[in-house]
């Protein structure tokens, strides 16, 4: 071979070394560039899955405070409502203690006290009431130890076992709590409500008591 096709090979070399070299530069690139949009969408992916946790957590924290404002408008007046239940059970009282020959009496200063006690009691429980302080006379109906306080039984075969004949001192319930249990006597003796076992007495309610 002569040196002239020598000198003619060499560019064609140098010319396919350039090209892969272009060619190695360019897979290269297409690699850097897959692994820079896969980094990307996989940031993308948990910036989105971040977004959503924080959402959750922020409608989570609104239902807990729309809950919470809820409980403390309901259940402000619990304690002082409670304090109040025991004033007007001493008004009943009150009225309960007059004989009734006194009430028949016709005295008409004691017929105003009697009338003025009677209306302080009404207007105290309507007040309560406003407030969403409920009575609970739950005579005839099933005990549910969860608003009554069981004081005793009664034999009594005539209506299903379980069942409040007696309200020895109602009970409230303010909202969907329980204010104070009605304290009852319920029947022993009847049938059994099919399919539901029979309800002991509740626990003892210090409250009640010291109220009764």
């Amino acid at each position: 071979m002569s040196d002239q096709a020598k000198d003619e090979r060499v560019p064609s070399e140098v010319e396919a070394a350039e090209a892969n070299a272009n060619a190695e530069r360019t897979e290269g690139s297409i690699d850097g560039d897959y692994e820079a949009l896969v980094r990307l969408l996989k940031e993308n992916e948990e910036l989105k899955d971040r977004a959503l946790r924080v959402a959750a957590e922020m409608e989570n924290l609104r239902r807990r405070t729309a809950r919470d404002v809820h409980d403390a408008r309901t259940y402000a007046v619990a304690n002082f409502a409670r304090d109040m239940l025991s004033v007007s059970d001493n008004l009943r009282r009150a009225l309960d203690a007059i004989p009734a020959e006194a009430k028949a009496s016709g005295d008409a200063g004691f017929k105003a006290l009697i009338e003025g006690v009677d209306l302080t009691e009404r207007a105290m429980l309507s007040a309560l009431e406003r407030h969403g302080v409920k009575k609970l006379a739950p005579e005839g109906e099933k005990f549910d130890p969860n608003f009554h306080q069981a004081m005793f039984e009664v034999p009594n075969p005539d209506v299903p076992a379980n069942t409040v004949v007696q309200v020895v001192q109602p009970g409230y319930s303010i909202g969907e709590r329980v204010l104070r249990p009605a304290m009852v006597g319920v029947a022993r003796g009847g049938p059994k409500i099919a399919a539901e076992a029979p309800v002991e007495p509740g626990p003892v309610n210090e409250q009640a008591e010291k109220d009764a």
